[in-house]
């Protein structure tokens, strides 16, 4: 199977209750920032610029661990920042396994051959370690030599100490795809369990507080529409844990509404509202999120600042809630699970 079989049968479960009690907005992801301490300066990462003032911020283990029970959506994905440098990473980790949740902590992964003893590998566990190409590539974008390499290292320790471990790459308008193919085929030698895949589209606090022009790096709607276009059959080779329906949406073959309540950001600040590339409020609580923003003034031909956006945490929750959904999109789903 693609995913655990664990994972599929909680998240179908949950989904089916939700809409079983008449819920119309409910968290698939809750996207948890412990911190925005990162070791790195990313030229694509909007983080570090936009909480420059709280950087050495921390949330505490149980701020954590309630804004999990808050949410109470089946999957967390731990970011940041970089995770592995929060001082209880390996508490957090444990305490959200005990309310058994499924994880995905996603690095840089630096640091993760020495952290490794802080976990233990489970079906509910994936290390997600983001990797936007081979070592050349990936060290420009990353701003610094030999991260590659650690990355790569800490892959492979811990497959071999039997982690779950897939990988995050970014698309931007200069990434040749042969290379992306190339990287991919590399990290399945690894035993690399899948691959997430996402468009870099810029975005306000990147445009906005980044002086050094990286903004020429990112993509229209229309840039990421070709590239992806190019890019069908070469993905079509690998284990990609990016959906079929979001994939086709970013190819141009359909559209998607965006559903950003599906994977809701607790940071730092708060609730980070609308959702993961817009801050137009950090809400106290979750229920402030999902009922106070104004969700209708959102999205495409709504707002500009979503104009080009195709966000895998706004429009992934979409492909798996049905949202726009064609004849087929069940059997083609299910055929990908299983696969």
């Amino acid at each position: 199977m693609r995913f655990p079989l664990s994972l599929t049968t909680k998240m179908a479960g949950y989904i089916a209750g939700k809409k079983m009690t008449g819920q119309k907005r409910f968290p698939l992801v809750l996207m948890l920032e412990p911190l925005h301490t990162c070791n790195l300066t990313c030229t694509g990462c909007g983080r570090i610029r936009e909480y420059s003032t709280t950087i050495k911020d921390k949330l505490s283990l149980e701020e954590c661990l309630s804004s999990v029970d808050e949410a109470g959506a089946p999957i967390v994905s731990i970011c940041g920042g970089e995770p592995l440098i929060y001082p209880e990473i390996g508490e957090l980790v444990k305490g959200i396994l005990h309310r058994k949740k499924h994880i995905y902590l996603c690095t840089n992964g630096v640091f993760l051959k020495r952290k490794l003893d802080e976990f233990t590998p489970t079906p509910r566990f994936f290390f997600n370690v983001h990797l936007d190409g081979l070592e050349k590539t990936h060290d420009l974008m990353v701003e610094k030599e030999g991260v590659f390499k650690a990355a790569v290292e800490g892959i492979r320790m811990a497959k071999e100490r039997g982690f779950l471990v897939c990988t995050n790459t970014t698309i931007y308008r200069e990434t040749d795809i042969s290379e992306i193919d190339a990287l991919y085929s590399y990290l399945a030698t690894l035993g690399v369990d899948g691959f997430m895949i996402s468009p870099a589209y810029g975005y306000e606090a990147v445009h906005t507080t980044n002086p050094t022009g990286a903004a020429d790096i990112f993509m229209t709607r229309d840039d990421v529409r070709a590239k992806f276009k190019e890019a069908e059959g070469l993905l079509a080779k690998h284990k990609m844990m990016t959906s079929p329906i979001y994939l086709e949406f970013l190819s141009g073959k359909r559209e998607l509404t965006c559903t950003a309540w599906g994977n809701p950001t607790r940071n730092v600040k708060g609730w980070k509202g609308p959702c993961y590339l817009i801050t137009d409020e950090h809400h106290k609580t979750f229920d402030g999120l999902m009922n106070d923003t104004k969700w209708e003034n959102y999205g495409i031909g709504k707002d500009p600042r979503c104009e080009h956006c195709l966000v895998h945490c706004g429009f992934e929750p979409s492909a798996a809630l049905g949202v726009n959904g064609k004849l087929g999109d069940t059997l083609k789903m299910l055929a990908w699970q299983v696969a």
